[in-house]
């Protein structure tokens, strides 16, 4: 992974706002009455306009923007066999936070109808079906560094314990048992990621928003044993990948509420540690979490981790200040190292293709004020 010892680089978590005409085919494709090819062909074309979006914008290490998903997880129902959907999904479970505020999670819910997805249950055997899917958005995102030449790229995968989140288990016995599977199917498409030469990101929500999510009954030191699980797990999902072309995203929720039942990062960093990933990108500029910088005060970073604290909040449509990024950034740096940050964005722009909070345009204006900050603290850091 990417480091760099002259200046802060910058990066961002995944999901980028799709043009309207490929959110249409996307959407065609999900209620399976697309044409695969002109689908296709049009990914290809906007993996090409999206990373050379990311380059004007200042952005260092990019990727395709996700521009053939879904969605950062449900995507992978199309990719892993034992899925089966009869009729519509399931509503999502309600974050405990908003259950708090009936009134708001109302408002909420009506916001939200738009970004509805096909979420399938696990009614079989877990399996990796082929790899088509991901050969194909090696090869986009390939064809589209050509011309651009930024310091890295990377492309994203869903974690076994996010997919759990999501794609609800009717076959296993037991949790451990689907996650076992579910790290078994999504190991060849980690190291189809890693063999092309990108590094690979892990999207890794479970390990934070799974405490107010998917299990909001545990007690603290319950949820941590069930993160160690999800841990065990993903290692060895990530066995054959060495750990510096990895790095993992850290999320509490893509979604303005509440946010007062997120674990603490302080409860949490220790376990997220144990992960074979030498990057760790993690909300850090939004109201609920931009204070958490303080945490490696006393919590060392260990040798070979780089932070990828986020610096431009993915939830609403303030510019961020460059002076304001900048400082976020020198926070951190200050205390683990300027050669051990990357500037990044607390979540996706659009981890619900259909479903986008920030305006596309404004998107990219964070992105231009995210270099512009990055260049400040670089000539404050060194």
């Amino acid at each position: 992974m990417k480091r760099s010892t002259e200046r802060i680089l910058t990066t961002h978590t995944g999901s980028l706002p799709r043009p309207a005409d490929l959110l249409s085919l996307i959407q065609a494709t999900e209620s399976g009455t697309g044409d695969a090819a002109a689908f296709g062909a049009r990914v290809r074309s906007a993996v090409a306009e999206i990373v050379q979006a990311q380059v004007q914008a200042g952005v260092d290490i990019v990727n395709d923007g996700e521009m053939g998903k879904p969605s950062y997880a449900t995507y992978v129902k199309d990719r892993l066999g034992g899925f089966e959907q009869e009729g519509p999904s399931e509503p999502f479970a309600a974050p405990a936070d908003l259950t708090d505020y009936p009134e708001y999670q109302e408002r909420f819910n009506l916001r939200r109808a738009v970004a509805t997805l096909k979420r399938p249950k696990c009614v079989g055997k877990v399996m990796h079906k082929d790899s088509k899917a991901i050969e194909k958005e090696v090869e986009d995102l390939r064809s589209a560094l050509g011309p651009s030449q930024p310091a890295e790229a990377f492309l994203s995968a869903a974690s076994p314990g996010v997919i759990s989140i999501f794609l609800r288990n009717e076959y296993y016995k037991t949790h451990e048992a689907y996650l076992a599977a579910l790290a078994e199917a999504m190991k060849p498409e980690y190291e189809a990621i890693y063999r092309a030469g990108f590094v690979l990101q892990v999207d890794c929500p479970d390990l934070a928003m799974g405490r107010h999510i998917q299990f909001p009954d545990l007690s603290l030191s319950e949820f941590r044993k069930r993160i160690e699980l999800h841990v065990e797990m993903l290692n060895g999902a990530l066995g054959n990948i060495p750990a510096d072309r990895v790095r993992i995203h850290l999320c509490w929720g893509n979604y303005e509420g509440p946010h007062h039942r997120d674990v603490p990062l302080q409860d949490i960093i220790d376990i997220v540690f144990k992960i074979r990933a030498s990057g760790i990108s993690y909300e850090a500029a939004n109201p609920r979490h931009e204070h958490e910088w303080a945490v490696f005060k006393d919590t060392k970073l260990p040798d070979g981790k780089v932070l990828i604290p986020g610096v431009l909040d993915s939830t609403n449509n303030f510019i961020e200040h460059a002076e304001l990024i900048a400082q976020r950034i020198c926070n951190v740096a200050n205390l683990v190292g300027r050669e051990n940050v990357i500037a990044s964005t607390d979540c996706g722009f659009a981890t619900a293709a259909t479903f986008s909070a920030v305006d596309p345009k404004i998107t990219w204006a964070k992105f231009q004020s995210m270099a512009e900050g990055a260049r400040i603290a670089s000539r404050q850091l060194w």
